[in-house]
């Protein structure tokens, strides 16, 4: 496997760039990484890089997307934060890696026992161990958290039927957000040169089930 060139990734379609990390996800699973040269792709890209997708993931260290969908160096950005969430400067990363960068694919990837998640379902006592900026990360999720929760429902970590509601509709948001607040990303996938998808990791399988 070697690494992306400016030629490789022009011919790269939103769709086929789905098919590699699908293809590089079942290579994961089944423990059939594919043989590459590491340093040779550190030679082979240091004049610049041409990754075929953008990945938005979480800070969890079970949830490296290089890993999860067997790429090599070059092959993807990724953009890590706790809860896989959107903001302005995620924004803007993303549309540096697609409509600066040439890349063909946005994906957002979630994952089960989410730690951001049951943070943002456990916030009452979360905001009481006084850590201001994690309290601020966490009540990120509280609109969301409202949408899933059935009244009289436990809101708690300990609910994992609620937990897992959470996650899929946090990366349902994700999606929204980048469409409605990146008029570049909105544009770019209406005329057919990217694809906006979501994706879900299980933690105890290894397995993305896709949105």
């Amino acid at each position: 496997m070697k690494a992306h060139t400016y030629e490789t990734q022009s011919t790269i379609t939103p769709e086929k760039a789905l098919d590699f990390l699908k293809e590089g996800n079942q290579r994961f699973v089944n423990n059939l990484k594919a043989n590459r040269d590491l340093l040779e792709q550190v030679n082979a890209t240091r004049e610049g890089q041409w990754p075929f997708a953008v990945v938005l993931s979480c800070i969890d260290s079970r949830t490296s997307a290089e890993l999860i969908f067997d790429q090599g160096l070059g092959d993807i950005f990724s953009i890590r934060i706790a809860g896989n969430f959107v903001n302005q400067d995620i924004l803007g990363s993303m549309e540096f890696g697609c409509n600066v960068a040439g890349s063909k694919l946005v994906v957002v990837l979630g994952h089960t026992k989410c730690g951001a998640l049951k943070g943002g379902l456990d916030a009452a006592q979360i905001e009481g161990m006084g850590m201001d900026n994690l309290n601020h990360l966490i009540n990120h999720f509280d609109p969301i958290i409202n949408e899933v929760i059935d009244q009289g429902e436990e809101r708690s970590s300990k609910n994992s039927v609620l937990l897992e509601k959470l996650n899929q509709q946090n990366i349902k948001h994700a999606i929204r957000d980048i469409r409605r607040q990146s008029s570049t990303l909105r544009k770019l996938e209406e005329e057919g040169k990217i694809k906006i998808v979501g994706a879900n990791y299980d933690v105890e399988t290894g397995s993305v089930s896709w949105l």
